[in-house]
């Protein structure tokens, strides 16, 4: 055993080390892989599930402080009400999709029961300073049936947007229920609606895109290459130590003393 008496050199026990960090590591990071990419998929199947349902009444599935859970989330629902244009107000800092920063446009829906609804009609570009209340297309007059996909109520905990008091008139940060009740003054069925139909006039605001699929596979591929750098470790320590045994036998032979040599590095 002689012969592996440089694993003790300083050098050796300090790439052995690494080598033995190295593989819990890679395989850790592998499983966390392996879960973003469940994550999604539950994710990805969850969200197609949803939006290929049927529309069903929005009264089904909400109802004043009704919290919208994850099954409900996206679901396509259907209301028929008076547009409160009067109250409407506009969601600060969103974007659209080519990343323009803009608002979102807040309506309330008032139902044929006299709750409400509130419904995001979309996107519309902040036409000058943040503080200034944007030109907003009106939506449809008198009664009228809107679909859209059915959403949680926004919180900073959830979406990570602070909110900000002081806000200009008529700007909020958050879309929220709870809060847009003390504002109204009228019962709110809980979450909210991302319109998608009727369209909009003229293509403004700019109506909101469904959220697609989010890349689970990409997780997949990078669950497979950590526990593959895992595997890759004990192979390439092996292969080291066999290049430096060679390399030692090489030097004996030439009367070079082997004591002296550091660990071979990898080509």
């Amino acid at each position: 055993m002689h012969r592996y008496r440089f694993l003790l050199s300083r050098q050796w026990v300090i790439l052995t080390l690494v080598a033995l960090a190295l593989i819990p590591t890679m395989i850790r990071l592998g499983f966390w892989q392996q879960h973003r990419y469940e994550e999604r998929t539950a994710r990805n199947n969850l969200v197609s599930r949803a939006l290929h349902a049927e529309p069903v009444p929005v009264e089904r599935l909400t109802s004043p402080g009704h919290a919208v859970g994850r099954l409900d989330r996206y679901r396509t629902v259907t209301a028929t009400g008076t547009f409160d244009t009067a109250r409407e107000v506009v969601v600060r800092r969103r974007t659209n999709e080519d990343g323009e920063v803009g608002f979102h446009v807040l309506t309330p829906l008032v139902l044929d029961d006299g709750r409400v609804l509130l419904v995001n009609r979309g996107w519309v570009p902040a036409n000058g300073a943040q503080t200034a209340f944007p030109k907003v297309p009106a939506p449809p007059s008198g009664r009228t049936t809107v679909t859209g996909r059915l959403m949680a109520d926004e919180t900073t905990a959830l979406s990570g947007i602070k909110e900000i008091k002081g806000l200009p008139d008529r700007q909020i940060m958050l879309i929220n229920s709870v809060e847009q009740t003390k504002r109204l003054g009228a019962p709110v069925l809980g979450g909210y609606i991302e319109q998608t139909s009727p369209a909009s006039r003229g293509g403004s605001p700019e109506q909101i895109s469904d959220p697609g699929s989010e890349d689970a596979p990409l997780n997949y591929a990078y669950m497979i290459q950590w526990w593959l750098f895992a595997a890759g470790v004990p192979v390439g320590y092996y292969f080291l130590v066999r290049r430096e045994l060679s390399d030692r036998a090489e030097a004996a032979a030439t009367d070079t003393s082997p004591e002296e040599r550091e660990p071979a590095t990898a080509v």
